[in-house]
């Protein structure tokens, strides 16, 4: 056997002994200042971590999950849906250029192709309802054209909401009036190619849109009152939302059709019920529950799942709740927030490794600055929706501060994300510079990581980054702040 061969038998091998029992992660990407993509390789190789589930096909992130023998889920944005539906030549470029290349230029381990992104979600008012999937098919015919069909398998990401129960318990599960005809496509296609339905499933986001909701049946430990179905006794939301869903796919006539849990975790910020104590719960309590490979009632064997998130990316939509920039087990520099056995090993999560902070320094409300001026309020302003406070608020880590120290962590976060500039730390005077750390208890006054101009997001915002952008940036403002 020849070194390539070997080296090929070795990543099917270990992809396949990791399919059903190793624990996957969702890397997203975006961040003001995202890792470079080879440390979060390392970082994802050393926590134990054997599938990664991506956005996009970012180049930078397939290349460098290269000959790691990760496995990984490319995603297709549900921007692109409308393209890939309408044009099978456009679906075969776009596997051409971010499969078939990467397989066999990069030996990376692509399993799964992600057609969309939550395309269902009743708060899209179904945008994606008619592209969905055409958009599928067009992919699954690219794949077959290609000749990796028996190799990577298409999947749609879908939102637990696309199924219901009527009568409260699983057994009544089935999928959405509305869009039932749709899904009931899509799942033939899916079976029909031997791919999986994924699901992404949140105990968290039920709990922040229901005051009434049993707060300890979101989590493992066994303290929730249980919910009966006939003679199956359910001890946590998780179980009950999977076979929700297992009863959905079984009365439609797919009852053995695998399943991947897309997305599953618990935020650390930027909500009441965000924090390091419940994330480290739940995520520990998933990891527990899952790990002796018992599966749930109504299917049992191991869950493949992956965690999200990865890291926190603090430019994403606020729209769904500040908590959305805070799903990392790692801060947005490759620091663990809390304890995590991932079952891959006992030493807990592993630090990235090779990231390297700007200077420590931080910008902060000048102590002179009183309160009363009048550009204090519009200054603040400005720099939160330039930057990140979503760790400001009743309940979260930064709810702690008085005044003076919300404006600073406003301020800071403004100059972190713009790389210490000295025009980014002024604020019509008001703002200065200083080399203690401002960060009081729970509230972390960031330093930001030199900034990884091969991401994407730094090259589409490249302007932003110079003074002269910054300049532009600060006219504007004052112009409009009279």
């Amino acid at each position: 056997m020849g070194k390539l061969s070997l080296f090929i038998w070795f990543v099917l091998l270990l992809s396949t002994v990791g399919f059903a029992s190793g624990i996957g992660a969702n890397w997203g990407t975006q961040a003001t200042h995202a890792l470079n993509p080879e440390i979060v390789a390392r970082m994802l190789r050393e926590n134990g971590f054997q599938k990664v589930k991506l956005f996009d096909a970012d180049d930078g992130a397939l290349r460098a999950l290269g000959r790691t023998g990760i496995e990984v889920m490319v995603g297709i944005p549900n921007d692109m849906l409308a393209t890939l539906a309408t044009s099978p030549e456009a679906a075969k470029k776009w596997v051409s250029k971010n499969v078939s290349t990467h397989i066999s230029t990069n030996s990376v381990n692509i399993r799964y192709v992600a057609v969309g992104n939550e395309p269902f979600l009743e708060t899209y008012n179904g945008s994606f309802l008619q592209s969905t999937f055409p958009a599928l098919q067009n992919v699954q015919s690219a794949l077959v054209r290609a000749g990796l069909s028996n190799q990577v398998r298409v999947t749609v990401p879908l939102n637990a909401d696309v199924y219901e129960s009527l009568t409260g318990v699983p057994s009544g599960g089935d999928f959405r009036a509305d869009i039932k005809q749709n899904m009931i496509q899509i799942v033939k296609l899916l079976s029909d190619s031997g791919s999986p339905f994924t699901v992404n499933i949140y105990p968290f986001i039920s709990l922040y849109t229901d005051a009434n909701f049993p707060v300890e049946y979101a989590f493992f430990d066994g303290n929730a009152s249980p919910l009966t179905d006939g003679s199956t006794t359910y001890y946590n939301m998780f179980d009950a939302n999977y076979d929700t869903l297992v009863w959905a796919l079984q009365k439609n006539g797919f009852g053995n059709m695998p399943i991947i849990v897309g997305e599953i975790g618990w935020p650390t910020d930027g909500d009441r019920n965000a924090n390091l104590g419940l994330a480290q719960r739940f995520n520990q309590g998933f990891m527990s529950h899952i790990g002796d490979g018992k599966g749930t009632p109504m299917r049992s064997g191991p869950i493949d799942a992956y965690l999200f998130s990865l890291i926190d990316e603090d430019s994403k939509s606020i729209q769904p709740g500040n908590f959305e920039r805070h799903w990392g087990i790692f801060m947005y520099d490759g620091e663990p927030k809390y304890s995590l056995n991932l079952g891959s090993t006992n030493s807990g999560l592993v630090s990235a490794r090779g990231v390297q902070h700007l200077e420590k320094k931080w910008c902060i409300l000048k102590p002179s600055a009183k309160l009363e001026d009048a550009q204090i309020a519009p200054s603040a302003s400005y720099a939160c929706a330039q930057a990140d406070c979503t760790a400001l608020g009743y309940g979260t880590s930064c709810g702690i501060l008085e005044a003076r120290g919300n404006i600073s962590y406003a301020f800071n976060s403004y100059y972190q994300i713009h790389n210490q500039l000295d025009v980014a730390c002024d604020f019509s005077g008001l703002a200065t510079v200083t080399k203690t750390d401002p960060s009081v208890g729970t509230c972390k006054f960031n330093v930001m990581i030199q900034p990884y101009y091969g991401s994407a997001w730094n090259w589409r915002h490249g302007y932003l980054q110079g003074p002269f952008g910054l300049a532009l940036g600060f006219a504007l403002f004052m112009l409009t702040s009279y």
